[in-house]
């Protein structure tokens, strides 16, 4: 059974369209993300999900119970839903446990334990003004969490966080899932956040649910060039152009046109009768290995490889990575 149910939402503010005939459901613990580009619809998608907002038409259930908006409710908000903001604010010149204790109705034992999951135990006895923006969120979060939400809405929880604290975060969110049985519901402009974190991506865009799938297919089965860009680098093939490289990897499926990601290539110095020849015209150092891009007899095609050898102007020939 679904723990949430959203059907045929759509919503136009200003006389402008924002939502148009959004459907999906999310199981219990099964974490969701929804990604798109600013402006598609994405923040104002979950805020109806939490009742915050009233949908023009269609309706969500959660636990099979309509979810009220704020037409239908004097005080907007789902009492078995959680929602933070990416704009959340915590009062200035406060120690963090009074804004905790203001907010708790959790046992002592209960809000010590929610707090070491949330990596603030030792955030405590400071006040507001002296933590950083990512302990304020885990801070943010943990004073939600003491109201025992079912299900946690997060509006770009990864934003304007460095790695460290974005690191941080997925672990606290993960943590949260397993020991606390809460389940997530994220969403951001940033999609590689979600392709680690996320068990299924929702795409949108201008307001509209475009693919739904898990990481790996919405990665390397992108429904247009739209959605393979939001997730990075890729190479545009028809099927006979994608066939002269080699086998064509079957993460990649069966179809008329490929996005086909940098890392799905390599390159030789030497011919084989599955490469093409190509001369490379750019290096791009990305810490972790290296972008190259390849002028071919009749278009280009950009190659993630190990090799910091090649520089421009190389002979190379490129194929598919075989895998065992």
């Amino acid at each position: 059974m679904a723990l949430l149910k959203v059907s045929g939402i759509g919503k136009q503010l200003n006389g402008n369209v924002v939502l148009q005939d959004i459907s999906f459901s999310q199981k219990k613990f099964r974490k969701l993300a929804i990604v798109g580009e600013s402006g598609s619809g994405k923040s104002t998608l979950l805020k109806i999900i939490g009742g915050l907002i009233q949908p023009d038409s269609g309706d969500v259930l959660f636990e099979d119970k309509h979810v009220e908006g704020p037409n239908e409710r004097l005080i907007p908000g789902h009492p078995q839903m959680a929602y933070l903001s990416q704009h959340f604010e915590l009062r200035n010149n406060y120690r963090v446990e009074e804004i905790l204790e203001y907010a708790n109705t959790l046992p002592e034992s209960e809000a010590q334990s929610l707090y070491e999951i949330c990596h603030i135990k030792h955030l405590l006895k400071r006040k507001t003004d002296q933590i950083s923006g990512g302990e304020k969120q885990r801070i943010a979060m943990a004073r939600l969490l003491t109201g025992a939400p079912k299900l946690f809405l997060l509006d770009e929880p990864f934003s304007n966080l460095d790695n460290l604290h974005r690191n941080t975060l997925r672990s606290v969110i993960r943590a949260m899932g397993e020991k606390l049985g809460i389940t997530f519901l994220i969403v951001s402009h940033d999609p590689a956040d979600a392709l680690g974190w996320a068990d299924e991506i929702i795409v949108m865009k201008n307001g509209q649910i475009i693919q739904q799938d898990i990481p790996e297919t919405v990665y390397r089965q992108p429904v247009n060039e739209y959605a393979a860009g939001l997730f990075g680098t890729y190479n545009v093939f028809a099927k006979t152009e994608a066939a002269r490289f080699g086998e064509i990897p079957k993460a990649y499926g069966n179809r008329k046109q490929y996005f086909i990601r940098p890392e799905a290539f390599t390159l030789a110095v030497k011919k084989s009768k599955t490469a093409v020849a190509g001369k490379v015209t750019d290096v791009a150092f990305l810490g972790s290995g290296y972008e190259v891009e390849v002028a071919l007899p009749e278009s280009m095609v950009i190659v993630r490889t190990d090799n910091g050898d090649l520089k421009f102007g190389d002979d190379v020939y490129v194929s598919f990575r075989k895998h065992s």
